[in-house]
């Protein structure tokens, strides 16, 4: 059997014959005197065969040799009407014109020749055969007349019908093929399109830039050459901290560009939590993009997520006036868009992420050396100089009082002593080797001791040892040095008599860990002191929040006058914990 993806024409021309014949047929049995019991049979048989090659020629199928088939097929029960109605005497007599007619379809005038005189011998014989002795030529006469008149008519209709239908079926094909054409230069187009945009976001590292080529390039590749992709509307929402804000956007007014979207509800929220791109209708209706003005015209719209692995950039929406314009091959036109966006966002981000920390880098190198100096110079040098002049007063008394010069020796040796410790914690700070050989926990220890030693503070350390077995390494240094730069900001400022320094799970979730720094302090205004903070010469807040960033966490700090300080910091332990944090979906 044999499939093609154009209609077989005259096929439908058989069978649509076919039916008007048979309807003929019986209409001049029920007229006659009914239908006999034979008659029904054969008639019956007639009608399935063509239902049979009518469903064919519906799913467009043919069987082998289709042509020679329906031809025999329609001979013999044109044939066996013919007997089983008493021949010249029955109301049948003109049922050759069937076959005559299915002939002059398949084969034209030649099979309207052929097959007239195949079923006129046909019945001249039965007719012949069964008369016997009383045979007479004029018996004949009606057959032949039958016959002829419809061996004229199909021969004219063959002609005619024939050339009709391969006028269409040429006309089918090469619109057809005109259409495939049309296609593949459309495919090519848009191949050609989206090349070009992976080279053009592939060569800048501005995703600021890739957003605005990739919004262009959407369009040039829907583009079809009707007009309606520029009616198209379409926008990239970036997540800010915490809602998504239209990073580029067309045919939007200014007051859509400024919308915020908290993705809390509606198609926003279904496609952030599936991360699958979905199609609406009516995209005004929906509780979030319906405060977009310029959608009020669109009938349907797109959303994409802008999602790799764990991150969430934000969406793509894409959104038309006409509701069945989001065809499968434009959505999957703007889904590898979207992919390449993503990557190109990502790369964009990543680039700016790193300029950023070798500017964050240099900051803080900077400021390392200017913390070494400062410390250097309101402690050792200080001591040092003490130590000059408390030596050059003993040498002096060694003269005058020697008696009283081992007092002041005695002075000398307690104050070189408490520099020494002071150098030592200096050194521990700039490299706690408790912590590469031992361990967060014992590093912590050391560095409550050291403060109580050198600086007579009390520090508690507060540890659950469950927390340090899901901490990273790289993530237990950040730990270390966000304790000490909180211990020693409350050491300097709080005045505390003791300090807290507790790590446990988050009570909420436990896939977040929670560093707290907590001193009984003299407190401080938060606000207040965050506000003229870039005229202050020290930057331990801003280490704080460098060093958080640094684990993907979350910095906060309480505090009040005359109530002590809490610095907290949440720490993701997973990466579904921080792209949680990262969007503000975390309990506080």
């Amino acid at each position: 059997m044999r499939t093609y993806d154009i209609p077989y024409l005259a096929d439908w021309a058989v069978s649509s014959f076919r039916w008007v014949l048979l309807l003929g047929v019986t209409v001049a049995l029920a007229q006659a005197n009914g239908l006999k019991f034979e008659s029904g049979i054969l008639l019956f048989l007639f009608i399935l065969w063509n239902l049979f090659t009518t469903t064919l020629a519906i799913f467009y199928r043919r069987l082998k040799f289709h042509r020679p088939i329906n031809v025999i097929f329609d001979t013999l029960a044109c044939f066996s009407l013919f007997i089983v109605n008493q021949g010249v005497n029955g109301p049948l007599v003109w049922v050759g014109a069937l076959v005559i007619t299915t002939a002059a379809i398949y084969y034209e005038w030649r099979g309207s020749l052929g097959l007239t005189a195949v079923i006129t011998l046909l019945e001249c014989s039965w007719t012949f055969n069964n008369s016997g002795q009383s045979f007479r030529l004029r018996f004949l006469t009606p057959i032949l007349e039958a016959n002829l008149i419809a061996c004229v008519l199909t021969v004219f209709m063959g002609i005619l019908l024939m050339q009709r239908l391969r006028a269409t079926y040429k006309a089918t094909v090469s619109s057809r093929r005109d259409a495939e054409r049309r296609a593949q230069l459309a495919e090519r187009t848009r191949m050609q399109t989206l090349y070009q945009m992976i080279e053009t976001i592939s060569a800048t590292l501005n995703y600021h830039e890739v957003i605005d080529v990739v919004l262009d390039m959407s369009a040039d590749a829907l583009a079809e050459g009707d007009g309606a992709a520029d009616q198209l509307v379409s926008a990239v929402l970036l997540f800010g901290d915490h809602d998504l804000n239209v990073a580029s956007a067309r045919r939007f007014t200014p007051r859509d560009g400024q919308i915020t979207f908290p993705a809390t509800e509606g198609i926003l929220q279904e496609v952030l939590q599936s991360a699958e791109p979905k199609v609406i209708q009516d995209p005004h209706g929906d509780p979030e993009l319906g405060n977009i003005t310029t959608l009020e015209s669109c009938s349907s719209a797109f959303i994409l997520p802008l999602r790799r692995g764990a991150n969430a950039y934000g969406m793509m929406l894409f959104a038309h006036p006409s509701p069945t314009f989001f065809t499968p091959d434009r959505i999957e036109l703007l889904e590898m868009i979207s992919h390449q966006a993503v990557i190109a966002i990502q790369n964009a981000r990543l680039y700016q992420e790193l300029e950023s920390e070798k500017e964050r880098i240099v900051q803080s190198q900077e400021e390392a050396r200017k913390k070494l100096a400062r410390d250097l110079h309101d402690g050792p040098i200080q001591s040092v100089s003490a130590i000059v002049m408390r030596a050059d007063v003993a040498m002096h008394m060694l003269d005058s009082e020697p008696r009283q010069a081992n007092g002041e020796l005695e002075k000398i040796e307690d104050l070189a002593r408490r520099t020494t410790k002071e150098l030592r914690h200096m050194l521990f700070t700039l490299r706690p080797l408790a912590l590469e050989s031992e361990g967060l926990v014992p590093a912590l220890q050391a560095m409550a001791d050291k403060m109580r030693d050198t600086y007579q503070q009390n520090v508690a350390i507060q540890v659950d040892e469950k927390v340090i077995k899901l901490l990273e390494l790289g993530k237990q240094t950040v730990v270390f040095y966000l304790s000490e730069e909180a211990v020693n900001n409350a050491r300097k400022h709080a005045r505390a008599s003791k300090i807290i320094v507790r790590l446990q799970f988050f009570p909420k979730q436990r896939e977040l860990a929670l560093l707290e720094i907590i001193d009984n302090g003299v407190g401080f205004d938060v606000s207040d002191v965050m506000s003229s903070y870039e005229k202050r010469g020290s930057l331990g807040m801003i280490n704080l929040q460098e060093r958080a960033d640094l684990v993907n966490g979350l910095l906060n700090i309480d505090s009040a006058p005359g109530k002590g300080t809490r610095v907290r910091v949440l720490i993701p332990l997973t990466e579904k914990a921080a792209d949680l944090l990262q969007r503000g979906k975390v309990a506080r």
